[in-house]
């Protein structure tokens, strides 16, 4: 991977990376809506690639494959920070999937079925799963989830505080505790859909051939594990931090 003159060859060093590239971009559509292309996401991976060789100085192991990794990944979400990863008439009806979600939970103690929801709902099944289908981009927690009274939003009220960051703030001891217990009651078959993702870090089509069900399938499945996290998550929240805030005053 070196040229005659003892530089690395920047050419080859590429061309033996963009399958890595390839890899996080497949990783991320699960993610993103479907107007999301895979060209695009590989196009700023590579973006993120050169910038990753330009600055690492210490050999292409496996070293570098870790930090190429990181660069890769944050230059495809940089690329797509802009945009509206789902429209807000979409975003409106996983709203609406959530609320039923939690409806149902507290009124038959248990997760609810895809045919419950659909019925509480008023979609037939096949429209339910369109919805989940559509939903790819869903994420487990938005900023104006954290919105407080008023105007004023989650990173006004946090942006200038050194000790609340964002980042932070969406991953203390709170999120990270209901969202254990949250994992803990997905339906069995979400579970595993959930653990071949983030877990082994499979794609939707490796993930399909392991539970014999299509890629779309795959998809519909994320949605909804989603949308049931969200609803366990955003739920437990405040009373968690409430009883800590009693516990610090008592």
């Amino acid at each position: 991977m070196y040229t005659a003159a003892g530089q690395p060859d920047r050419e080859q060093l590429v061309q033996r990376f963009v399958p890595l590239v390839k890899r996080i971009a497949y990783h991320l559509m699960a993610r993103l809506p479907a107007s999301v292309q895979f060209e695009d996401l590989v196009q700023n991976g590579m973006i993120g690639l050169l910038d990753a060789l330009d600055r690492y100085q210490e050999g292409f192991g496996a070293q570098f494959e870790t930090y190429a990794t990181q660069r890769v990944r944050g230059a495809m979400l940089d690329g797509l920070r802009e945009n509206d990863w789902l429209p807000r008439n979409l975003r409106r009806e996983l709203r609406r999937i959530e609320a039923a979600i939690n409806q149902l939970e507290h009124e038959h103690g248990r997760a609810p079925s895809e045919r419950e929801l659909a019925d509480a709902l008023g979609m037939s099944l096949a429209e339910y799963q369109k919805t989940l289908q559509d939903a790819r981009g869903h994420q487990l927690v938005y900023f104006e989830d954290f919105a407080g009274e008023g105007d004023e939003d989650f990173l006004e009220r946090h942006f200038t505080d050194n000790e609340a960051d964002p980042a932070s703030i969406l991953e203390d001891r709170d999120l990270k505790g209901a969202l254990v217990k949250a994992i803990g009651q997905l339906p069995e078959r979400e579970k595993m859909m959930m653990a071949l993702y983030y877990d082994q870090e499979l794609n939707l089509r490796e993930i399909g051939e392991v539970m014999g069900v299509t890629e779309s399938r795959v998809c519909q499945l994320h949605s909804q594990a989603i949308a049931r996290l969200r609803s366990q998550v955003l739920g437990e929240l405040p009373v968690a931090r409430k009883r800590r805030k009693e516990n610090r005053l008592g």
